[in-house]
């Protein structure tokens, strides 16, 4: 499997993250969309991410283990046992991690929040940061990875003006705001410590991010509701406790599974060598057709809202945007050639 991992293209990787993060949108917004049984009302996005972070935290340990990454990291002895354990670095990483865990399921389950206008906001804020964090680092931005940021941030602006503005919840500014700090962690110490293509690389990382963010994330969450801080305390004690024996955990289970892929592919498109202004909209955009493409079926199938017109149309763009990523650095490299 490694081998398999390591041999697969970016354009492969980013194939395969849309078609699990599809399921993983429908899944998390019809867990909360019809009425719950228990409570007569609904669920929240508060009440179904403890369980869903809990079933990718046992997963995301046991691939781990059974995949053998675990052997890449680094290790401190414990008794008579070597134990996978963070970097300094890792370990911010990992904090950062933890807010984009909390904020991806919370933005599906906003009400009178459409999923694709969410998305937008929250992936346009991480493509102004990935050029950001190159120059930071002196790592050249080709001129296709400025075009593609153009188109997104058109559609992002696009979407804005037929919305009139953000007027966003307070729930969904948060939110936006603590995924677009979790990013920039992120893709800062990535690029510092692992960002070289190097496939031993990208598996320590994994593992030494992976075993801080999804404890700490459950660890916060715990937290909360223990001390009954604000007035969804008790919709976490729900998530930690009743809803093991809900119906709505086999939906919770399946959602857990495909967080735990998409952690997989993520880390793989984003520690390719190339610079971030390439990655990350190529992840970004496909992580929000996902959403476009859920609601759309969703609005077809189970008779929820259909997406607004300039939403369809920012998707639209964005397909573009991954072609032009695509398509250009093999154009160019087949013209370099030919001049050679």
């Amino acid at each position: 499997m490694n081998r398999w991992l390591a041999a697969l293209p970016i354009e492969a990787a980013v194939g395969l993250y849309l078609l699990v993060y599809l399921p993983n949108v429908i899944l998390t917004r019809l867990a909360t969309a019809g009425i719950n049984p228990q409570l007569g009302r609904p669920l929240t996005g508060l009440e179904i991410l403890p369980a869903s972070l809990i079933v990718s935290l046992v997963l995301t340990y046991a691939f781990i283990w059974l995949s053998g990454w675990y052997r890449d990291a680094h290790r401190v002895t414990v008794g008579r046992a070597r134990v996978p354990w963070p970097t300094r670095w890792t370990m911010l990483s990992g904090a950062g991690t933890a807010l984009i865990l909390f904020t991806v399921p919370l933005s599906f389950t906003i009400q009178n929040v459409s999923i694709p206008f969410i998305q937008l906001l929250m992936r346009g804020d991480i493509l102004i940061i990935a050029p950001l964090v190159d120059t930071v680092f002196g790592r050249r931005v080709r001129w296709w990875s400025w075009l593609a940021l153009a188109m997104v941030m058109v559609a992002l602006l696009i979407t804005l003006f037929d919305r009139g503005g953000l007027r966003l919840p307070p729930i969904a500014a948060v939110t936006v705001v603590l995924y677009t700090l979790g990013y920039f962690l992120r893709l800062f110490v990535m690029t510092k410590v692992s960002k070289s293509g190097d496939p031993a690389s990208v598996r320590a990382y994994f593992v030494e991010e992976k075993i801080i963010a999804l404890p700490f994330a459950v660890a916060v969450l715990a937290l909360l509701s223990v001390l009954g801080l604000g007035g969804q305390s008790g919709e976490l004690r729900f998530g930690f406790v009743q809803v093991w024996s809900d119906p709505v955990i086999w939906q919770i289970v399946w959602i857990g599974l495909t967080l735990t892929v998409l952690s997989v592919l993520s880390i793989m498109i984003l520690l390719d060598p190339r610079e971030n202004a390439y990655c990350v909209p190529l992840e970004r955009a496909a992580s929000l057709i996902a959403g476009v493409g859920g609601a759309v079926l969703m609005a077809w199938l189970w008779g929820q809202t259909m997406p607004r017109s300039s939403e369809l149309i920012g998707a639209a763009i964005l397909i573009a945007a991954i072609c032009v990523l695509s398509l250009a650095p093999r154009l160019s490299a087949r013209s370099a050639r030919a001049e050679a």
